[in-house]
């Protein structure tokens, strides 16, 4: 008979634990108080630490046991606390959170009231004259213009002595300096001696498209005089042999050829 007591007597706190700490999903919506979704909003279970977030329509589902303590937390709104009850699983809770208070800022008068309010009416609006002076100026600048506008130049009465009369202008001087130093800096043209002429029309046939030449039946030898025709009539090693630029030099090329090609018998294209 003893064995059987205690048996029971251990049996007995194993069912009490059981029924009080078993999980359950509690389910709700949160809304403001004017029943307004505002998803998403935090719950906390404080007890197990386990939290959720409201759906789009203000939903949720969180585990939970009885005596449990469930928060709500939204930006902008009151904390609200829950302890969970034994009748609140039986059906979805229905939460409402209470929107904070927005503080305004303090407003610091200078002007301590009298309490006559004639006399704090008068001290703290506007003057009948400035009033009336601003409606005024508004509707000035509104009104279209009656006179044409002053010619915005100072008479020559007040300009005093004009120092440039009679001098020479510094910039026309500096343009002058600009020029001769151009002209010192630059390469002086020089004709070309037999040596610097070979060159040239060697770089000529490197670096130039002959082709439109070519296109006329043209052969090598045949280049060859006219590249000297060019040079000799269009002063071509003289001009560029220093400075070389290939689209000046194959522009000078295909003027001296409209020449060359009037004296000379040259195959059609």
């Amino acid at each position: 008979m003893r064995i059987y007591f205690k048996q029971s007597l251990y049996g007995i706190p194993f069912f009490i634990s059981a029924g009080i700490f078993a999980q359950q999903q509690v389910t709700g919506m949160v809304t403001d108080n004017s029943k307004k979704n505002i998803n998403p909003v935090l719950i906390i279970n404080v007890s197990n630490q386990k939290s959720t977030l409201s759906d789009a329509s203000g939903n949720f589902t969180l585990e939970a046991s009885e005596n449990d303590e469930l928060r709500f937390v939204k930006e902008g709104y009151y904390r609200f606390d829950k302890k969970m009850r034994k009748e609140d699983f039986n059906s979805p809770l229905m939460i409402s959170l209470d929107n904070t208070e927005i503080e305004i800022p303090e407003v610091n008068i200078t002007y301590k009231p009298t309490g006559n309010l004639e006399r704090d009416n008068r001290h703290l609006n506007e003057s009948r004259k400035a009033v009336s002076l601003r409606s005024e100026l508004d509707e000035y600048m509104k009104s279209p213009l009656n006179a044409p506008l002053p010619d915005n130049t100072v008479s020559k009465t007040f300009t005093g002595q004009d120092y440039k009369t009679g001098q020479v202008s510094i910039l026309g001087v500096l343009d002058a300096a600009v020029g001769l130093f151009k002209k010192a800096t630059e390469l002086k043209i020089t004709k070309a001696n037999f040596t610097e002429t070979q060159d040239f029309l060697k770089r000529v046939k490197e670096e130039i498209d002959l082709q439109f030449l070519r296109k006329y039946g043209m052969d090598e030898e045949q280049i060859d005089h006219f590249l000297i025709y060019a040079n000799d009539t269009r002063m071509m090693a003289k001009k560029y042999r220093k400075k070389f630029k290939a689209d000046i030099v194959e522009y000078e090329l295909k003027v001296a050829f409209a020449e060359y090609k009037k004296t000379h018998k040259l195959g059609n294209i």
